[in-house]
């Protein structure tokens, strides 16, 4: 098989490195890819994701079998409409089927309209009303640009003026945008947040094993918010019982729900969730893997995820096996400014792994070319640069082991030293 994955990120090259391991794969090309995949083997092919006409000609020229969809916007988009109008087999959901991500509010009147546990909310499309809301609620709450925002249109205040300064800032400021043409107000949600990835097909679906992923961009939970600056899988600290519930009382319903409405989900159906006092709820749901939970998730497939997934394609059952006896544990680097005033081109380590370590690429570019026209290097060219990530029998070792992988200083970029902490403590 030739397969197509579309997105640039470490994401995309964790999906891509795993399909290209398959025995049954003979390529795998990723659109538009990044220079730091060719050291797996991967293609690189230079096309814009938002130029769907010329992907399909690509894939049609080149004797692709199916296109995996990695990151949101081109599934927002529909490009896997228009691959099937074309008859290119893909892998993610419709158009339609996208606005559980593409918008806050659709996914919020899904699951008030088929019982699915969530916080509590309202949704405003003018400063006025929202602003009252707020003021007649209180804080804690949670505030949330309606459409995306690459991961940063959502504030959890902890007081008034927090909450009042993050509206001003989408309705007057238009900081996101169309993004935020519309506002989610939540209540503000207790307990330890966790990921839940399933693939699915229709009304059928295959849980993931759960990570964790961290926010924030400093140490201790300290910073603004990010795309996440590292996880970890499994979660001790979230008991099976809970992860059971969840599976009955979000997913199960979630996906059949997108199917009596009449918008079956084919594909990554994330499910961001919370552990309360009052069981398992919905903070947001994803059309796509999340980053970087993908990182450390798929490390742990033990099954062929290329067969699997043109098996769930052409109708057959998949098989999906997990190593249960092992935990992954992964960091993101990031340029120094990141996420708002990101500097680019800092030199990129380079990392020596072993087996059981990887080095997924996002945000690089080639330094530059010696006389030969051999790439010198590869510098920082976007906010999260890089993830190194490993595996282990066990968090603390995954933990240790990851921690010496990475230089202590890397200049122009940072990361996080904690990664993982919630589980090993106490």
């Amino acid at each position: 098989m030739k397969i197509l994955v579309i997105g640039s990120g470490a994401r995309e090259h964790t999906i891509a490195s795993t399909l290209l391991a398959s025995d049954h794969v003979s390529e795998v090309a990723v659109v538009p890819g990044n220079p730091g995949m060719e050291r797996d083997g991967l293609r690189v092919v230079n096309l814009n994701p938002k130029n769907q006409a010329g992907i399909i000609e690509f894939v049609q020229n080149n004797g692709y079998d199916w296109v995996f969809v990695g990151p949101e916007v081109p599934l927002i988009e529909g490009i896997v409409d228009s691959l099937a109008e074309a008859g290119i087999p893909a892998f993610g959901p419709s158009k339609q089927a996208a606005q559980i991500e593409g918008s806050k509010d659709f996914a919020k009147r899904l699951m008030e309209r088929h019982n699915i546990p969530t916080a509590a909310y309202a949704t405003f499309s003018e400063l006025e009303p929202a602003v009252a809301y707020v003021r007649e609620h209180g804080a804690p709450i949670v505030i949330k640009a309606d459409g995306l925002a690459a991961g940063k249109g959502v504030t959890v205040a902890m007081d008034e003026q927090t909450a009042i300064d993050a509206l001003n800032d989408i309705f007057l400021d238009h900081k996101f945008g169309i993004a935020g043409a519309k506002v989610v107000i939540e209540e503000f949600l207790e307990g330890q947040e966790f990921s839940l990835m399933s693939f699915v097909h229709g009304t059928k679906f295959w849980p993931m094993p759960i990570s964790q992923d961290h926010k924030r961009a400093y140490d201790n939970d300290e910073g603004p918010n990010t795309g996440g600056m590292g996880a970890y899988s499994p979660v001790p600290q979230i008991p099976q019982s809970v992860v059971d519930e969840a599976i009955e009382t979000i997913v199960k319903p979630t996906v059949e729900a997108m199917d009596a409405d009449g918008i079956p989900f084919t594909g990554i159906l994330y499910a961001g969730l919370i552990a309360t006092a009052d069981g398992p709820k919905v903070i947001e749901f994803n059309a796509r893997f999340g980053d970087p939970e993908t990182e450390v998730v798929l490390p742990l497939l033990t099954s062929d995820l290329a067969m699997a997934i043109n098996d769930l394609l052409v109708g057959k059952e998949p098989e999906f096996t997990w190593d249960e006896s092992a935990a992954t544990l992964g960091v993101v680097l990031a340029s120094d400014g990141y996420p708002e005033d990101v500097i680019k081109g800092a030199a990129v380590p380079d990392i020596a792994v072993d087996d059981d370590s990887h080095v997924y690429y996002a945000g690089v570019a080639v330094a530059g070319k010696d006389a030969q026209e051999n790439e010198t290097g590869l510098v920082g060219n976007s906010g999260r640069v890089m993830f190194v990530q490993t595996k282990a029998p066990t968090l603390a070792q995954a933990q240790r082991k990851v921690y010496e992988l990475i230089p202590e200083q890397v200049p122009g970029m940072f990361y996080r030293h904690d990664i993982g902490a919630k589980a090993l403590k106490g």
